[in-house]
């Protein structure tokens, strides 16, 4: 299993955002998590990826423990170089690109595998140009963010992820900064991203996304998860009431 995140509580200010989840992903699999605004999903990805660190539960990345909860319920993690092993296990694309404004795409992309992972700045560029190819913006190397459509940017965010050679991805909600033209366009990516069955977790709105490609589907709501399972199970035959309310509102 790639990671295992168990009993995950996680509060700010007194307000409890994440109440004992519990889940995994295996190598290949995609996960959706769906849920409505403030359900703790992104709270979730944050942790998972170190954005965050967790109030109690442990998380462990290819059966090592990254966090685990010590004798007095706290969490505890592992050294901050320890902990950037685990970091490179995992990359996280975001709702809104968060892309370098003054750093050509090419500059973006290898950024972090030359200064973060001390590669070959060469050997780097030459498999940034092929991410670039794979999402069909090679000819964008040398322009600048603000010169590209909101698209092409996220397009650009996950060339970088993948730049990183992650072995589990995670996408918080990645399409919606973006019109519906330009969500096509990095669904069908993220789509292609899953036929070559790269192993990744998509928090997303996108119903009919995350029915024909995920593996599994998580419905979290108020800090838990209510409802998993397989897709069509939970899109057609949800188990829960507040599973149906919620898929109510996507119902055509």
């Amino acid at each position: 299993m790639i990671i295992e995140m168990k009993n995950i509580r996680k509060s700010f200010d007194g307000l409890e955002v994440l109440k004992d989840i519990s889940f995994g992903v295996d190598s290949g699999e995609v996960v959706s998590i769906i849920g409505p605004s403030g359900s703790g999903k992104s709270t979730l990805l944050r942790c998972a990826t170190f954005l965050e660190t967790i109030d109690g539960g442990e998380i462990l990345y290819m059966g090592e423990h990254a966090a685990h909860t010590d004798e007095s319920g706290n969490a505890v993690y592992v050294s901050p170089h320890e902990l950037r092993h685990f970091r490179s296990y995992c990359g996280l694309v975001f709702q809104q690109f968060n892309l370098f404004p003054h750093y050509s795409i090419l500059k973006n992309i290898i950024d972090a595998p030359v200064h973060v992972q001390h590669r070959n700045i060469e050997e780097a560029k030459t498999e940034a140009m092929e991410l670039l190819s794979k999402m069909g913006i090679a000819d964008k190397a040398d322009a600048y963010p603000y010169q590209l459509s909101g698209g092409q940017q996220q397009r650009v965010a996950i060339a970088r992820a993948l730049a990183m050679n992650p072995e589990i991805l995670f996408f918080d909600e990645p399409t919606s900064a973006l019109d519906p033209e330009l969500t096509g366009e990095v669904l069908k990516v993220i789509r292609q991203l899953a036929d070559e069955k790269m192993t990744m977790v998509v928090v997303t709105h996108e119903m009919p996304f995350a029915k024909a490609v995920s593996n599994r589907v998580i419905f979290m709501d108020g800090g838990v998860i209510v409802e998993q399972g397989d897709p069509l199970k939970v899109f057609e035959d949800p188990q829960e009431e507040r599973t149906k309310q919620f898929l109510r509102v996507f119902e055509r």
